[in-house]
């Protein structure tokens, strides 16, 4: 096994729009150990869900190169990459299709990738993220916010990934929901050893999920911090001064068990 289960190197982002170039991304690299939650945090606009979204291939790379567990990653996306690397979007409500009910949201992964015992992986699925079998026949509007999130986690977790990319995965939730789906993430993670990249424009989430982060600026690496780092306010930038001066406060004591 590679000592990264992921590699992200030089990565270059490009939107072409007519005569215009946005240069969404520029040059950031960073590695993360198996197992590892890693958070990158910013501004909006800085590029950080433009990130995940060039790793899972949903967006369009102009340079750098990205490895998974040492191998390059192919674009575009080979079928079993998505055995391998799941996203949770950060919008439950419009990520899950409206007219689907949850057994058909959670039952399109497992037929697209071929696997057996559907029924047993479904009820199991639902059980992991705490919501039980009689969920299966319902559908997104019959469900909270906190509940749509945690069907979205199981529609990630049921084709039994290593990497995890959580794009803001509980900013659109209430302070209390939020606090039950981050501490049912943590617990995921412990369980299966899952490798965690996570966005959030809030330090204290990361402060709470991540062992290390990535701060970016307009497309730039600008530093990567510990998490100790983090809670001593030791910052090499003057962006990143700013940053934990705005988010002032925290602990991690601030999210709710």
């Amino acid at each position: 096994m590679s000592k990264h289960m992921l590699s992200v190197n030089n990565l270059e982002v490009t939107f072409v729009s007519g005569l215009d170039q946005i240069h969404a991304v520029r040059g950031v690299s960073f590695d993360v150990k198996p197992g590892e939650s890693y958070g990158i945090v910013g501004e909006s606009g800085s590029g950080k869900s433009t990130v995940l979204r060039a790793i899972c291939g949903l967006a369009p790379t102009s340079g750098g190169a990205l490895h998974l567990n040492g191998t390059e990653i192919a674009t575009p996306r080979r079928p079993d990459f998505y055995r391998q690397v799941q996203m949770v979007f950060q919008d439950p409500y419009a990520s899950l299709h409206p007219r689907h009910t949850i057994d058909s949201v959670l039952s399109e992964p497992l037929a697209i990738q071929g696997f057996d015992r559907r029924d047993e992986r479904i009820a199991q699925a639902l059980e992991d993220v705490g919501l039980g079998v009689g969920f299966r026949f319902r559908y997104p509007h019959q469900l909270s916010g906190g509940q749509r999130q945690r069907v979205a986690v199981a529609r990630a977790l049921i084709l039994e990934p290593q990497v995890m990319l959580l794009d803001e995965p509980t900013s659109a939730l209430d302070a209390s929901i939020q606090a039950e789906v981050l501490n049912l993430l943590e617990r995921l993670r412990a369980e299966r050893g899952l490798t965690y990249v996570m966005v959030s424009h809030d330090l204290a989430v990361i402060s709470h999920m991540c062992e290390r982060l990535l701060v970016m600026e307009h497309g730039l690496a600008v530093e990567e911090l510990t998490r100790e780092d983090l809670r001593a306010r030791r910052a090499k930038t003057d962006y990143t001064a700013k940053l934990l001066r705005a988010s002032a406060g925290y602990t991690k004591e601030d999210v709710p068990a």
